[in-house]
C-alpha cells in the first residue's frame, strides 16, 4: 500500500484500492461502501480503468455485507460535470443534496 493509502487509513479509516495508473478511496459503513474517490492519470482515462476500480471496489463492499454504493459531487470543484457524468454512467443514482454536495447512490444487493 502507498504512503498516500497508509495515511487515509491511518488518519480517517479510508481504504484505497491502487493500480499503477490510479486509485481508488472507499469507506465502508454497515451496509454502505462510501467511494470517496477515484483518480486515474490523464493518459489512461479513456481506457474504462475508473470502471474497473469502482467495480474492483464493488466486490470489496459485497464481500464486506454492502448492498449499496454512494459517491458524491461538490459542484463548486473542478471537474464536476465530469464527475455527474461518471457517476450516473456507472450506474449510480441521485439520492440527496445539500448545500454544494450532491450524493448518488447504487443499489449492488447483498450476498
Amino acid at each position: 500500500m502507498s504512503l498516500y493509502g497508509q495515511y487515509l487509513k491511518e488518519r480517517e479509516n479510508i481504504d484505497i484500492f491502487e493500480v499503477e495508473q490510479g486509485f481508488g478511496s472507499y469507506m465502508i459503513e454497515g451496509e454502505q461502501c462510501y467511494i470517496r474517490d477515484i483518480f486515474v492519470t490523464k493518459e489512461h482515462r479513456k481506457a474504462a480503468l475508473a470502471t474497473y476500480i469502482a467495480d474492483e471496489i464493488t466486490k470489496i463492499a459485497r464481500a464486506a455485507g454492502c448492498t449499496y454504493l454512494t459517491g458524491t459531487v461538490v459542484p463548486s470543484a473542478a471537474g464536476a460535470n465530469t464527475s455527474m457524468k461518471v457517476l450516473i454512467g456507472y450506474g449510480m443514482s441521485l439520492h440527496s443534496s445539500t448545500n454544494d454536495l450532491i450524493v448518488f447512490k447504487k443499489d449492488i444487493g447483498g450476498l
